[in-house]
């Protein structure tokens, strides 16, 4: 059994027992083992004695501390994928790992500094999170995740615990005011959809003129206000993103504020669909000093399980940056 498959039969076994024992969904139970699993007790006052004693020995046969960081996410991932099978609306799907992986790697070449501050303003479950944090390692990251999903921000939270990341977390609206300050760089896999409460939209300059404003559309203004003059934002978007009715807004929007850096189009073999099909949308916030791109990196990218043709593409858009930095010290 390898590592990864380890820890999802203990995530899974046990929190099948406790979602028998506490009356739970799945994904609440697998919070409440993996709280249990990171404080190496059963926490639980309801548990019966016997569970107790079947639980306890589970978490006595796991030692965190010889599992690496990305083998704990997996494992945990694993257990949570098959909790939403049965319970999660399609804007809670966890953004699969091949996309936060190269998130990560675009991160850290536009983000150069030691040490910086990330902000995921849709943290969901953590994944997206920690899958960069833990292709950073080296970097001094001081992370912030947002989510307004009661269960979902529990799993951030124990998702962090258990791989040891210091991750600052706030259960709320994100288009509500947000009590941070301000980040370096902002990752999001944007939440699709109409957004509810129009009278908040109304503070939005990408606000509809009639009817409910697209969410992702307002994660995007938000994240601006939310990230410092010459900070990066890192967005999984639909591909249409600038095809819809409500696009003119948005053009307006980041012609004012913003310079778009790169598009890359995922692989459509990522996507049940064409129309589910995404994109990794690259923007940086003007100010003083900040120079557009010579030329924005736009890309297809290849299938991620083809090696070669994966590295060819990564060529590319080292060459890019080579060729943007000569240009930007001009």
């Amino acid at each position: 059994m390898t590592p990864v498959e380890k820890l999802f039969t203990l995530f899974n076994t046990t929190a099948d027992l406790l979602k028998d024992e506490l009356s739970s969904t799945y994904l609440e139970a697998l919070a409440e083992t993996g709280e249990n699993l990171f404080h190496g007790a059963v926490l639980q006052d309801e548990v019966t004695e016997f569970s107790r004693k079947k639980l306890d020995k589970a978490y006595r046969g796991i030692r965190l501390e010889e599992f690496s960081k990305e083998e704990i996410r997996k494992g945990f991932q694993l257990a949570i994928l098959k909790g939403m099978q049965k319970h999660v609306q399609p804007n809670h799907q966890m953004t699969p790992d091949s996309i936060g992986m190269f998130i990560g790697y675009l991160v850290s070449k536009f983000v150069e500094d030691k040490s910086f501050r990330l902000l995921d303003p849709a943290v969901g479950t953590g994944n997206l999170l920690s899958t960069v944090l833990n292709q950073l390692e080296s970097r001094d990251i001081d992370s912030i995740g947002i989510e307004i999903n009661e269960v979902l921000i529990r799993l951030a939270y124990v998702n962090a615990n258990l791989q040891r990341h210091s991750v600052e977390l706030f259960n709320q609206d994100s288009l509500e005011p947000l009590f941070v300050d301000p980040a370096d760089a902002v990752i999001c896999d944007l939440p699709v959809g109409y957004y509810p409460n129009d009278l908040r939209a109304q503070e939005y300059q990408v606000k509809a003129s009639e009817g409910h404003t697209y969410s992702h559309h307002l994660f995007i203004e938000q994240s601006t206000r939310y990230v410092k003059e010459g900070g990066y934002m890192f967005f999984v978007i639909p591909n249409g993103l600038f095809e819809s009715e409500q696009a003119p807004l948005l053009h307006e929007f980041i012609k004012e504020n913003i310079l778009i850096q790169g598009i890359l189009q995922l692989p459509q073999s990522l996507f049940k669909t064409k129309n589910a099909a995404k994109s990794i949308l690259i923007l940086q916030r003007k100010g003083e000093g900040v120079k557009a791109p010579k030329q924005v990196l736009l890309a297809e990218l290849p299938k991620l399980s083809d090696g070669p043709a994966v590295n060819r593409m990564l060529g590319k858009i080292d060459g890019w940056f080579t060729e943007n930095k000569r240009f930007a010290n001009k």
